[in-house]
């Protein structure tokens, strides 16, 4: 195994257990994942929603290949020196053995820890029920710990996104059940206010995960460390915000006939100074 990725595995790892908190934002190629690696940042998560805007598809489940998820993740591993964690979906499969060979596919894409979605992508079957998923979780853990290096595994409780009745307590009742099967990080995206975020992570077992970055009034990290929160990532926010900047160049340079958004550009000899640090 190869030495660099067992290092990496445990900066992850330790990033997990120790003190305080970090931010893990979300890149979608190789040269934003540079340019978050070289603002600090300790780790880097992939987003499939960013990866998919890049490809010109919709972020929903079965339109991103594992395939093209890895070859991206294969790019990025490559452009940094710090730990990736990729957004793996709900695993590319429903049986527990199609998520243990997505573990397998992170690790030979360079990364050191991936997220596990309990949401099948079926709008008639929202959520896996308990039994599947945590089974799901389970072989991911199995995958991992037969590789032989330190690998992260976040496990996703999606209630909040399938319009469940009582989405606080079943996610709760989720994710400790995936800490039960091996997972060592628990996510539960949706949960943004402080109140909430509070009592989620005085009930799971495990470092808690909240991503920011959504619309609205998101809390500053000071104060997600205060309520306990162990990880932040960010999801496609910033992708989309760069979308949204094409979007608006394209809609000044067609009706307007004017270039100012020219003026938040990286000069090209700073972008060409700093890419070339990695060659």
């Amino acid at each position: 195994m190869d030495p660099n990725i067992v290092r990496k595995g445990e900066v992850f790892r330790d990033l997990h257990l120790q003190d305080g908190i970090f931010v893990m934002p979300n890149a979608w190629n190789a040269g934003s994942a540079y340019l978050l690696a070289a603002a600090g940042f300790a780790a880097i998560g992939t987003t499939s929603a960013g990866i998919a805007y890049g490809l010109a598809i919709p972020d929903y489940e079965g339109r991103l290949s594992r395939d093209a998820s890895m070859q991206e993740t294969s790019r990025i591993t490559a452009a940094v020196d710090v730990p990736i964690s990729v957004d793996a979906e709900n695993g590319y499969g429903h049986e527990p053995e199609v998520v243990a060979e997505t573990i397998h596919a992170v690790v030979e894409a360079g990364a050191v820890g991936a997220s596990i979605e309990d949401h099948p992508g079926n709008l008639e079957i929202p959520l896996y029920d308990r039994t599947q998923a945590v089974e799901r979780i389970r072989a991911a853990r199995s995958a991992a710990d037969s590789i032989g290096i330190p690998f992260t595994l976040t496990a996703r409780a999606e209630c909040y996104f399938v319009d469940h009745p009582e989405p606080f307590a079943d996610s709760v009742e989720r994710v400790n059940l995936y800490r039960e099967a091996g997972a060592d990080c628990l996510y539960v995206p949706g949960v943004s206010d402080a109140k909430t975020i509070a009592a989620l992570v005085r009930e799971v077992d495990a470092p808690a995960n909240v991503v920011m970055g959504l619309v609205g009034a998101p809390l500053t990290v000071t104060q997600l460390e205060d309520l306990g929160v162990k990880r932040i990532s960010i999801g496609g926010s910033l992708a989309r915000a760069t979308f949204a900047l094409i979007r608006r160049a394209a809609e000044e340079i067609r009706d307007n006939g004017t270039f100012t958004f020219s003026n938040q550009q990286i000069p090209d000899d700073e972008l060409c100074r700093l890419f070339s640090d990695r060659m």
